[in-house]
């Protein structure tokens, strides 16, 4: 177990995000900026919150890229059910840190980085069992995609565009959980291949 958290980077790198991202949820919780829309007239607002869940996506996908298979594949513990574990209690610890400083400040915002967290990290597992490269580039990917296409037009996001949705609209929380819940299944239940 000590090997596995010190190949999954636990405390070097995974500790520090939750840590990084806690810390910018509580402090700039309603900072955004004002980009120029490609589809709409005017431009998005786009809140910091909607980049800071990509910490948390970033630093699992190398978590999880670590390791050799090939040891694995031979360990008396299930390394898969661990790792699965390691991403819910990331998942939710930030989801949790999102609504402690939703509740005491009073922002949307906030509680919606750990929404988002939820939907990107399923999105995340989700490409890894396509492609493990692709792991930390589709969260991102989607991210700028909703920065510059979400909205038909100011304040007013597409269907599509769940990570720009209010806070209260439970269809998009139940997507989200959904969206990660199949991220967690695949992801489980995936072979690991051998790096070449």
């Amino acid at each position: 177990m000590t090997l596995w958290l010190k190949v999954r980077r636990v405390q070097a790198v995974l500790a520090p995000a939750l840590a990084v991202f806690a810390l910018i949820v509580a402090v700039a919780h309603d900072q955004y900026i004002q980009l120029p829309s490609l589809l709409a007239a005017g431009g998005n607002r786009v809140f910091l919150m909607q980049m800071t869940p990509l910490i948390i996506t970033s630093t699992l996908a190398h978590s999880l890229a670590q390791g050799v298979p090939d040891i694995e594949a031979t360990a008396r513990r299930d390394v898969r059910a661990l790792d699965t574990a390691l991403v819910l209690a990331v998942v939710v610890v930030a989801l949790l840190a999102s609504l402690l400083v939703g509740a005491l400040a009073d922002s949307q915002e906030a509680t919606a980085a750990g929404r988002n967290t939820l939907f990107l990290a399923g999105l995340m597992l989700l490409a890894r069992t396509v492609q493990e490269q692709a792991a930390s580039v589709v969260p991102v990917g989607w991210v700028f995609a909703v920065m510059f296409v979400g909205y038909r037009d100011i304040d007013r996001p597409w269907p599509w565009a769940v990570t720009l949705h209010p806070v209260g609209h439970l269809p998009t929380l139940g997507f989200c959980l959904f969206v990660l819940a199949a991220g967690l299944t695949v992801h489980a239940r995936a072979r690991r291949t051998r790096r070449t």
